[in-house]
């Protein structure tokens, strides 16, 4: 089957699609209906789904669907669960609080999973905020933290690390990521630290009041969901699920056809719905079934319009100039466009035929280049909202709470700026060789620092000259 450079074509209209139709005045309100998104998703996803059905068979479009049914019901499953807990209480919105519960989703998202770990965080980070007036850079933290390069430790982190492990990677092999995990999670709190401190310094005076009034002790409600966390996560480290491989090759049995894991999952949603309690589902978390519909809808005609897209890489992988560092460009930047989980899987294959350049073997695959293929499928997700999954989630859950998030292009300004910056100079310290790849990235991390640095100064300088005003209107009440 050979694809010309046109059969991206609607790839890159859905993409355009979501990008676009939410600036433009008179498609805006349009768009915002479920029923419009399916229409753009239906009407460009399925045709492709034909035409490739037609021209490399049926296989082509089932590995596609069942792809996009294992990944939205894991998604699924965890948006339920993770609906039924509620951390109670409200603490100071403050940049110290806001890192460490960016910080504490940083860790446990590589072993509860990106999306269990953002739905878990984003509703309290969300309700301890409530009070204060900027609140958009912790959601975008919170997508670039929690949502993405936390789960860089362990295959349950994030699906294109499972998908190593299914191929053979050692469970503990992703361990050996740990410094790039802390170089690049370490330097985006700072970051944020900085950041929220300039925010937080240009609050007005009665939301900063409001805050640090409105104090209650936190506490957890629906304690009993961390039970089928716990079995959704152990679904995805053990349960088997559709075979697609032993599909495609016809010698499929019975139990290959059976998606095991998802049932499992599936069950523990339907557990926590039902189970659980009400009050904290729709009082508590305010819980509305919008964010993964949303996701649901956007991610067919993705994954749909995305198989010729994929195909159409493996065509010109071949003529790409592969090295470590040109391993990281092509499955980071591909993965901030496509779903990083197939991108992954793509570059991996293509890893174990190229030249070996020397050093280990894992998995059949340079070791040197597995590194290169972990880290930019996982940190790169982070780069636009359709790069991994739970990005979508977090910004629909923020904005039925009355964040305004930036549209599709606005994001991708924010990651250049506070992200892509932080994972240059990671690729410059630990992937590039050379002793000038090393000195330049070290001087990019200086030169990072020092921006923070002159952040933390500014909002200290702000604060200080408005700690008089604020004194007097705290002792005046609201007026």
């Amino acid at each position: 089957m050979h694809l010309e450079w046109w059969s991206v074509l609607p790839f890159a209209g859905m993409l355009a699609c979501i990008a676009v139709l939410p600036l433009i005045p008179t498609t805006a309100h349009w768009w915002e209906k479920h029923s419009s998104q399916l229409l753009i998703a239906v009407s460009l996803g399925v045709p492709v789904a034909a035409w490739m059905w037609v021209l490399g068979g049926w296989e082509v479009v089932f590995a596609a669907v069942a792809e996009y049914l294992q990944f939205i019901c894991l998604l699924f499953s965890l948006f339920v669960v993770s609906g039924g807990i509620f951390l109670k209480g409200d603490i100071r919105a403050t940049p110290r609080n806001n890192t460490i519960f960016l910080a504490i989703g940083g860790v446990i998202a590589s072993f509860v999973g990106t999306t269990g770990a953002a739905m878990l965080l984003i509703r309290p980070l969300l309700a301890t905020n409530k009070e204060r007036r900027y609140r958009v850079h912790t959601v975008l933290y919170t997508i670039f933290i929690v949502a993405n390069c936390g789960g860089l430790l362990t295959p349950l982190g994030d699906p294109p690390l499972f998908l190593g492990f299914l191929r053979g990677v050692p469970f503990t092999w992703t361990f050996n990521l740990l410094r790039e995990y802390l170089f690049v999670n370490v330097m985006l709190l700072v970051s944020y630290f900085a950041l929220d401190s300039c925010y937080y310094s240009r609050e007005p005076a009665k939301a900063v009041h409001d805050d640090d009034t409105e104090i209650e002790p936190l506490g957890l409600k629906g304690s009993l969901n961390f039970v089928f966390f716990a079995v959704i996560i152990a679904a995805v480290a053990f349960a088997p699920s559709i075979d697609v491989h032993a599909i495609e090759e016809g010698h499929a049995a019975l139990a290959d056809w059976i998606p095991v894991r998802e049932f499992i999952m599936l069950a523990a949603a339907a557990s926590s719905y039902f189970l659980g309690s009400r009050e904290v589902r729709f009082k508590d978390n305010q819980f509305t079934w919008g964010p993964i519909a949303e996701v649901a809808i956007l991610f067919i005609g993705i994954f749909l319009t995305m198989i010729p897209a994929l195909h159409y890489l493996d065509e010109v992988a071949g003529s790409l100039p592969l090295n470590e560092v040109t391993f990281f460009v092509f499955t980071g930047g591909l993965s901030s466009v496509l779903d990083n989980a197939p991108t992954y899987a793509t570059f991996f294959e293509m890893a174990g035929q190229v030249a070996h350049p020397g050093g280990d073997t894992v998995a059949g695959v340079p070791e040197l280049y597995l590194v290169s293929i972990s880290l930019g499928a996982v940190l790169c997700g982070a780069i636009t909202y359709i790069g991994n999954g739970p990005n979508f989630m977090v910004k629909s859950v923020a904005e039925s709470d009355g964040v305004e998030m930036p549209s599709f292009g606005g994001y991708v300004g924010r990651a250049m700026k506070h992200l892509v910056p932080v994972i240059a100079a990671m690729v410059l310290l630990f992937i590039a060789p050379g002793v000038l790849s090393k000195v330049v990235g070290g001087v990019l991390t200086v030169a990072l620092l020092g921006l923070d640095a002159r952040r933390l100064a500014q909002s200290r300088r702000l604060a200080q000259s408005r700690r008089p005003v604020l004194a007097e209107q705290s002792e005046g009440g609201d007026d």
